[in-house]
């Protein structure tokens, strides 16, 4: 796979008309994956690809993605992009990015997703553990929207090393950025700064898994 300076580098030769042979510098293209310069300069050192957000620009610029991580040409990846897998998807759960939510049934389809996808995922092995819901909400906003589909994998529970989890509380369900503190208890906070952090127990809190992709608004 190539690197993301690689990548980004491909990014700059791609706009490059854009800019009206004008020096195309890193923060441009931050700016036009959408991440903030401090998070594209953390990603860019410890080679930390923004798979979503390269997803965005790709789809964006009709290019193949397979093409921008690993030099695949198009027409060689013609059999595998008419591959499709299947995963789990509750069409009527939507957890909160918001002031919670929760249902009482469950209704279960099966979402279909592309090979090229799949290694956002952790790979074919990792599909038994994916499970699919909506999003509802604004709190984590840019990062989730309204009507996004996530990714959960119900197997990474693991708190430990922080990340985007979903949970459930006696306030219902949600969508969360979580970070254990030294006191043992845990921060549950929202992308969208408009929301305050909130600190509660671990014994208040049940982990149904770590959120690993997203897609948009597939209707």
């Amino acid at each position: 796979m190539n690197s993301f300076t690689e990548i980004v580098e491909e990014i700059k030769s791609i706009v490059s008309a854009d800019f009206l042979a004008k020096k195309i510098f890193d923060k441009d293209v931050a700016d036009i994956l959408g991440i903030t310069q401090m998070n594209f300069a953390t990603m860019k050192k410890r080679n930390k690809i923004p798979f979503t957000e390269l997803l965005d620009f790709c789809a964006k610029k009709s290019i193949s993605i397979n093409w921008m991580l690993y030099g695949q040409s198009p027409e060689s990846l013609v059999e595998a992009t008419n591959k499709f897998y299947m995963v789990k998807y509750f069409s009527d759960v939507s957890a909160s990015a918001g002031g919670g939510s929760d249902v009482e049934c469950e209704e279960i389809e099966e979402l279909e997703i592309p090979e090229q996808f799949v290694f956002m995922l952790g790979g074919e092995r990792e599909l038994k553990n994916i499970e699919a819901i909506n999003v509802s909400g604004d709190s984590m906003e840019p990062t989730f929207s309204y009507n996004d589909i996530v990714f959960i994998n119900r197997e990474k529970k693991d708190l430990g090393r922080g990340g985007i989890f979903t949970l459930r509380t006696e306030a219902g369900l949600f969508i969360k950025r979580i970070q254990k503190r030294i006191d043992g208890k845990i921060d549950i906070i929202s992308d969208n700064e408009v929301y305050s952090t909130q600190t509660l127990d671990p014994s208040e809190v049940e982990v149904i898994g770590r959120v690993v992709s997203r897609f948009g608004d597939v209707d």
